[in-house]
């Protein structure tokens, strides 16, 4: 099969959302060998991609039958949510794992993966929500693991991330947090803003309304929870979009 460095699902449907899965695919491209010498165990780790976050992202695009977009590569081949100039775009150490395919990676081989994969995504990330009109939402879909290394235990279930526009996200968390088997995170467990990141390029930069969906990864392990999971939030953002002004 002819290897591309995203995937599109859905791009007829209706609804006026836009879903994107930055981390879906713990994948490396054929071009580095499909390997970056790390263990297995590592590549199925969270460091690789976010574990669950694809099937999640499916399921909310199909109960919100809006389109989806996904990155088919893995965070560690060149991270897609991060601007092209982030200290962390190409990460040598991660959570206690060195990763031998990028220790001598240089400028010139930085440059070829921008090339080869995080600006066609991107691109097609950008005519794809261009392509929606002006009142798309962006929501982009990510898991988080529950404890880092040698890090406290994190206690949400949940975290919902935005920057100053919090049109969406706001009314999101309040039905979140109305839920009584939930811990919400406003801005848990990293921050709501990074420049150059996804939301910041193609929400933030344009003035379209978003969101930023943080599922804890454990929550999202098995298919059927990642289809509970988007028949759980569906509504939730549907009715938070209704609540966003005109």
């Amino acid at each position: 099969m002819t290897y591309t460095p995203y995937h599109i699902e859905g791009a007829d449907r209706g609804g006026r959302f836009l879903v994107t899965c930055d981390h879906a695919s713990n994948t490396v491209p054929p071009d580095l060998g499909g390997t970056l010498g790390l263990p297995a165990e590592d590549m199925c780790r969270h460091i690789a991609y976010d574990v669950g976050a694809l099937g999640l992202a499916r399921a909310l695009a199909a109960s919100l039958d809006s389109p989806l977009i996904w990155a088919n590569f893995s965070r560690l081949v060149i991270d897609p949510n991060r601007g092209e100039d982030d200290p962390t775009l190409l990460m040598r150490l991660y959570d206690g794992s060195v990763i031998p395919g990028n220790r001598h990676a240089c400028a010139e081989e930085r440059g070829r993966r921008l090339d080869a994969y995080h600006r066609p995504y991107h691109r097609a990330l950008e005519t794809l929500a261009a392509s929606r009109g002006e009142n798309v939402a962006i929501v982009a879909v990510h898991s988080f693991t529950r404890q880092l290394r040698g890090r406290p235990t994190r206690p949400w279930h949940v975290g919902i991330l935005h920057a100053w526009d919090a049109r969406l996200s706001d009314p999101l968390i309040a039905r979140l947090e109305a839920e009584p088997d939930l811990t919400v995170g406003r801005n848990e467990p990293y921050p709501g803003h990074l420049p150059g990141d996804s939301i910041d390029r193609h929400a933030l930069k344009h003035g379209r309304v978003n969101t930023l969906i943080e599922l804890r990864n454990d929550l999202i392990e098995s298919e059927q929870a990642q289809m509970h999971w988007g028949a759980r939030l569906a509504p939730l953002l549907e009715a938070a979009l209704d609540e966003v002004p005109e």
